[in-house]
């Protein structure tokens, strides 16, 4: 008995750190979950642990730390936050940041995030967030519209700690994103979707920004790479769903990469719901990033 408990001690320290020696993955087919402490909502998958939605503030997932080395992982203003909301004539509020909402945990472990159409805000929006395996989360951003909306976007946002070299997917494969390229730049789906990035909405204040649209990107992805810990940051979406991959270059003071959703005329009533997925792995190979993001153009998140 004695020897059993000495075990379960190990099985378990093996688990929280991380470590790669002996490595104890759960058992196929769990999905880690989050749990809830006051208004916040902490994860520790096995591969990582964070907070969601720290101090009751909708800004994604923060204070997340790589298991296996102790590197932080996210910024201040979190992965997969929620950022400017935009249409064709309006920027609605500062940020779904400054947007009142509450949360509850869902009994399948995931989180639900809701704001309430207000006078600034003429739409509701939801957010999901559920684990679908210790280095990955997804989520699904639902938009219930309570007026006609033209061209309506939800920028996603991820803020990186580290991570100093960026990337986009275009048509030659992953395209590294350097100070030559510009400041700011897009990797848009198609001519619409450049049309859409350059009608003026990133120049209403505070804070506008001219995005240079690179390539059209062959798939809605965004990499992050970080050589020192080998980490890497995947950010990826429906492609379907998601009309933008945008960044600065890679070394730039944000090392974001942002996901510009939607880009789609709502009718007043309509509903539509847009599915991205965060991904955090170690010394991925290019090819073995564009397979994850291949294979999750053919599932159906949450």
């Amino acid at each position: 008995m004695k020897t059993a408990f000495v075990s379960s001690i190990f099985l378990s320290l093996v688990w929280v750190t991380g470590s790669s020696a002996l490595e104890i993955k759960p058992p196929s087919g769990v999905r880690p979950v989050f749990t809830k402490a006051g208004d916040e909502y902490p994860f520790d998958t096995g591969v990582m642990r964070g907070t969601l939605r720290a101090a009751g503030k909708s800004l994604g997932l923060t204070g997340v730390i790589d298991l296996a080395t102790g590197a932080k992982i996210s910024r201040a203003n979190g992965l997969f936050s929620h950022y400017r909301l935009l249409d064709a004539e309006t920027r609605y509020g500062i940020a779904a940041w400054d947007w009142p909402s509450t949360a509850r945990l869902l009994d399948n472990g995931a989180v639900e995030v809701r704001w309430t159409a207000d006078a600034a805000h003429p739409f509701d929006m939801t957010a999901v967030y559920q684990w679908a395996s210790p280095d990955t989360l997804d989520l699904a951003t639902t938009v219930v519209a309570h007026k006609a909306l033209r061209r309506f976007e939800v920028f996603l946002a991820s803020y990186f700690e580290g991570f100093p070299a960026v990337f986009g997917y275009g048509k030659t494969g992953l395209v590294e994103g350097t100070k030559s390229m510009g400041d700011w730049l897009a990797f848009p789906r198609d001519d619409a979707a450049t049309a859409m990035i350059s009608d003026g909405r990133w120049q209403r204040p505070p804070h506008p920004v001219a995005f240079k649209p690179v390539m059209p990107y062959a798939g809605a992805l965004g990499m992050r790479r970080d050589a020192k810990t080998g980490l890497v940051g995947l950010v990826m979406a429906q492609a379907a769903d998601c009309f933008g991959v945008l960044m600065p270059y890679g070394e730039e003071g944000h090392r974001s990469i942002y996901l510009s959703l939607f880009g789609r005329d709502f009718k007043d009533g309509e509903t539509a719901t847009a599915r991205s997925r965060l991904v955090i792995g170690r010394d991925l190979t290019d090819k073995r990033v564009i397979e994850l993001y291949e294979t999750y153009q053919k599932i159906n998140t949450p």
